[in-house]
C-alpha cells in the first residue's frame, strides 16, 4: 500500500496538502488512495453491522419458521384426529355433516394466517350449525324447515343444548389463537425490522469519520496500529445514532414478546387447547344427546310442533345402525406428533432465552462493533498505543451517550440532530404497533375485535322469528331438568323419552349416548 517508509516510526515524506480526511502532514497516500479508503470504509461498516446482527436476524428468521410450521401442523393434525375419531365413532351421520367441522378448522386456519375472522362469532356460528344438524338428526321423524331452525337458533343461549362446553371452549380457543397468531406476527415484525435496520445507510460525515479511523494509519505508515476503543465508540455512536434511537421501542417490544411467550406456556397454550378439542366437542354432543328429550320439549313449546315427516320409523333406525358404541379416543401416545416430535413448551423455552439476549441490541451495537478482535486496539492498558485519529497516543474526549440528540457535540462525526432518519422512524412505528397488539394478546384480546363480546348481548330477542315462534321460552313452567345439569339427576329422562318420541328416536338416543358416555369415561 505504502512503500516510502522503512519502519512505522518514520512517516512517509510526501506532503499531505491534497488530503481531505487524513492528517495533512507528511503522508504516503495520494488523494485517489484516500477516495478508495472512503469506499472501503462504507463497505466495512456495512459488513460490521451485518456480521454483528447476523445472530439476531437468523434467530428471528428460524424461530418464525419453526413456530409457524408448528402451529399449522398442529391444526392439520387436530383436524385429522377429529375426523378419524368421529368417522370411527359416529360413522355415516358424521360423514354426512362433516363440512360443519371442516368449516370450523378452515376458519381457524384463516384466522391464524391473518384472515379477518371474528373468532367469537365464528365459534358461535359453529355451535349453531351443529345444533341445527343434531336437532334435525335426533328428530328425523319430523319435517324441520329452515324457518324452524332459525327459530331454534334465536334461543341457543337459553337452551344451552351443549352444556357449558361451548362457553369454555370459546374462551380457551379464542385466547389461544389470539396469542399464537400475535406471537408469530411479532416474530415476523422482529425479523423484518432486524433485517431492514441492519442495512445501514452511511452519511458523508460518517464515511469521513470511518475513513479517518480505519485507514488513515496507512497514510501515517502505521498500518498495524488499531483505533482507540473510546475513539471507535464515538465514531460508531455518531454513525449509528438513529439505530440507537430504535432501542427504547425495541426493548418494549422484546418485553411484550416475553410476556406473550409466558401465555404460550400457560393457560393460553394452543397445543393443550387443540389436542383434546375432538373429545370436548364429543362431550358437547353427549350433553345434547343426554338432554335431547327435554330440549325437544322446550323447542316444541317455543317454536311449535313440527309436522311429521311421514317417513315412518325406518329412516331413523337406519341412521342409528351406523353408530359405533365402542368408541375409543386416541391415547396420548397415539396422537399425531407435530414438527418432528417437538413440543410448544420446548420452542417457547428456546425463544425466551434468545429474546432476552437481544434486549438493548441497537444501543449496544457500537460496543459490539468496537470489540478488540474486530476493530480496536484493546483494553485501557494500551491507550497510549492506539490510533486517536491524529497520531498514536491516548484518546481524551469522553464517550457520548446513545441516540441522535446526544450527538450534538460528537467530536468525530458531524450529526444533524434536527433530521431523524425517516426509515428508522418507520421501523419504530412498526414496533410500537406490534407491541400494542402483543399487550392486548397477553390479556386475551384481539385489538380488531375487542367489542365483539358486546355485540351478542342482544341475542335471543326473537327478531326475525316466524309465526311458529314466541318471544320467550317459559323454562320455569316445565319440570324437565335444565340442560347441562348434573347427569345424576337425569334418570327420569329415559322414561319420558318413550312418551314424547316414537321408538326409533329413543333407539337413536340410546346408541348415541352409549358411544358418548364411553368417551366421557375414558377421557376422565
Amino acid at each position: 500500500m505504502c512503500t516510502i517508509f522503512v519502519t512505522e516510526e518514520h512517516l512517509c515524506v510526501f506532503p499531505g496538502d491534497h488530503l481531505r480526511v487524513c492528517p495533512q502532514g507528511s503522508t504516503c497516500c495520494t488523494s485517489e488512495m484516500e477516495d478508495k479508503f472512503g469506499q472501503r470504509s462504507k463497505l466495512e461498516l456495512e459488513n460490521l453491522v451485518d456480521e454483528t446482527s447476523h445472530e439476531l436476524r437468523s434467530t428471528f428468521v428460524s424461530r418464525h419458521k419453526k413456530f409457524d410450521e408448528f402451529f399449522l401442523e398442529l391444526l392439520e393434525n387436530t383436524e385429522r384426529s377429529l375426523n378419524e375419531m368421529f368417522v370411527r365413532t359416529y360413522g355415516k351421520p358424521y360423514m354426512q355433516n362433516s363440512e360443519v367441522f371442516q368449516n370450523l378448522f378452515a376458519e381457524l386456519k384463516r384466522y391464524y394466517t391473518g384472515g379477518n375472522v371474528n373468532l367469537e362469532e365464528m365459534l358461535n356460528d359453529f355451535w349453531s350449525r351443529l345444533l341445527e344438524r343434531m336437532f334435525t338428526l335426533l328428530n328425523s321423524q319430523y319435517v324441520i324447515t329452515e324457518d324452524y331452525l332459525e327459530c331454534i337458533s334465536k334461543y341457543t343461549d337459553q337452551l344451552k343444548p351443549f352444556g357449558d362446553v361451548p362457553k369454555k371452549l370459546k374462551a380457551q380457543v379464542t385466547r389461544a389463537f389470539i396469542v399464537a397468531r400475535t406471537f408469530v406476527q411479532g416474530l415476523s415484525v422482529g425479523r423484518e425490522v432486524a433485517s431492514r435496520v441492519s442495512k445501514v445507510s452511511s452519511t458523508p460525515a460518517c464515511i469521513r469519520a470511518l475513513t479517518k479511523m480505519m485507514y488513515c494509519t496507512y497514510c501515517q505508515a502505521m498500518p498495524s496500529v488499531k483505533p482507540c476503543n473510546n475513539y471507535c465508540l464515538n465514531v460508531m455512536k455518531g454513525c449509528l445514532a438513529n439505530q440507537a434511537d430504535l432501542d427504547p421501542e425495541w426493548n418494549q417490544y422484546i418485553d411484550a414478546m416475553l410476556l406473550v411467550a409466558q401465555r404460550l406456556e400457560g393457560p393460553f397454550n394452543i397445543e393443550s387447547v387443540m389436542e383434546p378439542i375432538d373429545v370436548k366437542i364429543s362431550e358437547a354432543i353427549m350433553n345434547m344427546q343426554d338432554n335431547s328429550v327435554q330440549l325437544s320439549y322446550k323447542v316444541f313449546q317455543g317454536c311449535g310442533q313440527p309436522k311429521p315427516s311421514g317417513m315412518g320409523g325406518r329412516s331413523t333406525r337406519g341412521v342409528s345402525d351406523v353408530f359405533n358404541a365402542r368408541f375409543r379416543p386416541y391415547s396420548p401416545e397415539e396422537r399425531p406428533t407435530t414438527a418432528a416430535g417437538t413440543s410448544l413448551d420446548r420452542l417457547v423455552i428456546d425463544i425466551k432465552e434468545k429474546l432476552k439476549l437481544f434486549k438493548k441490541f441497537w444501543s449496544n451495537l457500537p460496543e459490539d462493533i468496537c470489540k478488540p478482535h474486530r476493530v480496536t486496539a484493546g483494553n485501557a492498558t494500551d491507550d497510549d498505543q492506539c490510533w486517536n485519529g491524529h497520531t498514536k497516543g491516548r484518546y481524551f474526549p469522553e464517550v457520548l451517550k446513545d441516540g441522535l440528540t446526544n450527538q450534538v457535540n460528537n467530536p468525530e462525526v458531524g450529526v444533524d440532530i434536527t433530521r431523524p432518519d425517516t426509515f428508522i422512524r418507520q421501523q419504530i412505528m412498526a414496533l410500537r404497533v406490534m407491541t400494542n397488539k402483543l399487550k392486548n394478546a397477553y390479556n386475551g384480546n384481539d385489538i380488531y375485535f375487542q367489542d365483539s363480546s358486546d355485540e351478542g348481548s342482544g341475542s335471543g330477542s326473537g327478531s326475525g322469528c316466524t309465526e311458529a315462534c314466541v318471544t320467550e321460552f317459559d323454562f320455569a313452567s316445565t319440570e324437565a331438568p335444565v340442560v347441562g345439569a348434573d347427569r345424576s339427576g337425569s334418570g327420569p329422562m329415559e322414561d319420558s323419552a318413550a312418551a314424547t318420541h316414537p321408538a326409533p328416536s329413543a333407539a337413536l338416543l340410546a346408541s348415541l349416548a352409549l358411544s358418548a358416555l364411553a368417551l366421557h369415561r375414558l377421557w376422565r
